[in-house]
């Protein structure tokens, strides 16, 4: 593809973009949680992460490695979601990454947070068409039923199995459909799917992404075949995939892939936190020796929203304002009025655009004027064009 970018420039495209949807540089994050007590009420966590683990989180060890940072950089005493990203190198080929993580966000606003910003980081760097496919293992509940299904399946058609994926099955269920749909082995096209054994919480939680796509208008497909180890994933799995006619059959040249490792994190620190991820991989760059320091505008513009809906709307005005060159930040995380007018006003921002559920029904904002203390409402449609005037 012709479009493939410099090292540099994806790292700093990548966490310039990230910024704007919430996500920090670690090290700043490190400091924030440091000006926090440690909670005393609570057990101090810790992880044991091993080789294998790294290799069963099948994203590079770089999921490992987000929760071994959010634990050694005691990113939990501030209480709140943790919001980072860290920059690394693949092992074995050296290539650039960069990660996202969510940590202590329970809801499916994780995963769709993660999916939109690994979007706009593509679309920033020239990949406009792109499709997202996704899939789901659910709880432990649905994930259970949905391994007895696949047990019996593949147990009953032992004899038509590849002898490796024979031997997989020592080793795991999941390693062996993993051997066949690499394969395009006819047994692992037509093996159960994952999506019919799950629970209604997590049909819940898959849904609510599923509706996020589809307000967005992105390119989706549901993909069961698309999989991940059991004790790294749980709940939905998503890739990001860049779409080139010009370089049809080719490999991409950026590698996007994600989801959610409660389970992940359970086992390898004996913890309970909600924790969901992204990868992206530049294929066949070598990373820069420093990490780039990134100068952003200061942001002027605080997107706030009370409610799922207006948590879908204001993660795509965050898109319309940075195509616009409006500086913005939000916290789409949060759930609490208070708290996001609070930190709009910390960052010293000028405006906050504030969606709730009666905006999000009309399709109107209200836009607050932090310092004058005033506000109005303005047509969503023509809020990004007021405020780039606004904040020249």
């Amino acid at each position: 593809m012709s479009l493939t970018p410099s090292a540099l420039h994806f790292l700093k495209s990548g966490t310039r973009t990230a910024g704007h949807f919430g996500f920090q540089d670690l090290e700043r994050l490190k400091k924030s949680a440091a000006e926090h007590e440690r909670p005393e009420d609570k057990p101090v966590p810790v992880h044991k992460a091993s080789a294998n683990d790294r290799r069963i989180d099948a994203l590079h060890g770089m999921l490992t490695s987000g929760v071994c940072a959010y634990i050694d950089n005691e990113l939990y005493r501030s209480g709140e979601p943790a919001l980072f990203y860290t920059v690394g190198t693949v092992p074995r080929t050296g290539d650039t990454a960069l990660s996202l993580q969510v940590v202590g966000v329970e809801k499916s606003i994780a995963e769709t947070l993660l999916i939109q910003t690994t979007r706009a980081i593509l679309e920033d760097l020239g990949y406009e068409e792109q499709l997202v496919r996704i899939n789901s293992l659910g709880d432990a509940e649905s994930t259970a039923r949905y391994i007895r299904e696949l047990t019996n399946y593949l147990r009953k058609r032992i004899e038509d199995l590849p002898a490796p994926a024979r031997e997989l099955m020592k080793e795991h269920v999941f390693s062996a459909l993993n051997y066949l749909v690499e394969k395009e082995h006819e047994l692992g096209m037509r093996s159960p799917s994952p999506l019919e054994y799950l629970s209604d919480p997590s049909r819940k939680h898959f849904r609510g992404i599923v509706e996020f796509l589809e307000m967005s208008e992105a390119r989706y497909e549901i993909d069961p075949r698309l999989l991940g180890h059991d004790r790294c994933y749980s709940e939905a799995l998503f890739s990001v995939e860049p779409q080139d006619e010009r370089a049809e059959g080719e490999e991409a040249p950026i590698f996007v892939r994600g989801g959610r490792y409660n389970a992940f994190v359970s086992t390898i620190s004996k913890t309970e936190v909600s924790a969901a991820g992204a990868v992206m991989v530049l294929r066949g760059k070598k990373s820069p020796k420093n990490t780039p320091q990134v100068r952003t505008k200061k942001p002027s513009v605080f997107v706030v929203q009370l409610g799922f809906g207006p948590k879908i709307r204001s993660l795509l005005l965050v898109s319309e304002l940075r195509r616009a060159g409006v500086a913005v930040l939000q916290d789409v995380v949060s759930d609490s009025l208070q708290s996001q007018l609070q930190k709009a006003e910390g960052y010293g921002a000028k405006y906050a655009v504030i969606i709730g559920q009666k905006e999000y029904v009309e399709g109107n904002v209200i836009l607050r004027n932090l310092g004058a203390r005033s506000q109005e409402h303005l047509p969503i449609s023509t809020l990004a064009s007021y405020l780039k005037r606004a904040t020249k």
